[in-house]
């Protein structure tokens, strides 16, 4: 049950941080409204967080989020941008998951 919580939260923090990063994008480089500052800073703080709410080392956490969010940009490039990721896309994505996943729940020496 541990394992599922982690990977939930590492989604729903994922999902927090490509929002709040990618809403200032649009404003920037597709010349959308600058009140998409507000609810992308609304996220960035809720990824925050987020990130805070998961129970072992902060750093361990930040090096194991990183493969749950390279797997979560690729979907975002794929869902939201209509970009298909290369099998090398998903290769990489999978090699960060099993990263991810040794870091996370691999055994632990006191």
């Amino acid at each position: 049950m541990f394992e599922l919580k982690t990977l939930l939260l590492f989604a729903a923090t994922a999902l927090a941080e490509i929002v709040g990063c990618y809403l200032p994008y649009l404003w920037l480089r597709h010349d959308r409204s600058a009140w998409l500052l507000l609810p992308a800073a609304a996220s960035l703080a809720l990824f925050a967080w987020l990130l805070s709410l998961h129970p072992d080392a902060a750093g361990r956490t930040y090096a194991a989020y990183g493969g749950i969010y390279i797997c979560f940009a690729l979907l975002w490039l794929w869902l939201i941008e209509g970009i298909r990721p290369t099998l090398w896309d998903v290769a990489g994505s999978l090699v960060a998951l099993a990263g991810m996943a040794i870091i996370m729940f691999g055994p632990r020496h006191a």
